[in-house]
């Protein structure tokens, strides 16, 4: 050993977890009882109210029995029973017009969207539309993945107008097949 090793004196370790002192253990046990005596407290008070008739009221702290803003409680709704994208597809449905322009908004209408299949259905009035729509499918279903997340659509399926629909009843001539006779 060297003189200056002497003159720093016994080393000592440090200790990773003191002994808590007395003034320590006080701290905790006050603590501990001024919490119990807290929900003691509320929980007498409730009874007190419950006795009385008023019922339980909620304090000025948010507990679990406050109500809810439409909002927040649609969402949560919507998250819990995992209806997400359905309801994404929805919001595109109301945007219809701002997705796909204003003049083929007013001829084609989005009518269903097949989650299993992933398979949006446009109506479309007349067949010029629906051919022009079916051109623009593609486009179209990659605009709609952007905003709803990618391969949320898979396919566009196109319908144009039908015909008439088919009448049945008393007033029917016979021998007419309705719709067949004309859009055949």
């Amino acid at each position: 050993m060297s003189t200056s090793d002497e003159s720093r004196g016994p080393e000592r370790e440090p200790q990773a977890n003191p002994e808590p002192s007395g003034v320590d253990l006080a701290r905790v046990a006050l603590r501990a009882a001024k919490e119990a005596a807290r929900a003691r407290g509320a929980s007498a008070q409730q009874k007190k109210q419950a006795r009385r008739g008023g019922g339980l009221r909620s304090g000025a702290r948010a507990d679990g029995r406050d109500p809810m803003g439409l909002g927040p409680a649609i969402n949560r709704l919507i998250t819990e029973r995992g209806w997400e994208t359905p309801a994404a597809v929805g919001g595109v449905m109301g945007r219809w017009p701002q997705i796909v322009g204003e003049d083929l908004a007013k001829h084609c209408v989005p009518q269903k969207y097949d989650e299993d299949e992933r398979v949006l259905t446009v109506l479309c009035d007349s067949t010029a539309w629906a051919t022009q729509l079916r051109l623009l499918a593609p486009q179209l279903v990659a605009r709609l993945n952007q905003d709803l997340g990618h391969g949320t659509v898979r396919l566009i399926k196109v319908q144009g107008p039908g015909g008439p629909p088919r009448r049945y009843g008393p007033l029917r001539a016979p021998g007419s097949t309705g719709r067949d006779d004309t859009y055949g």
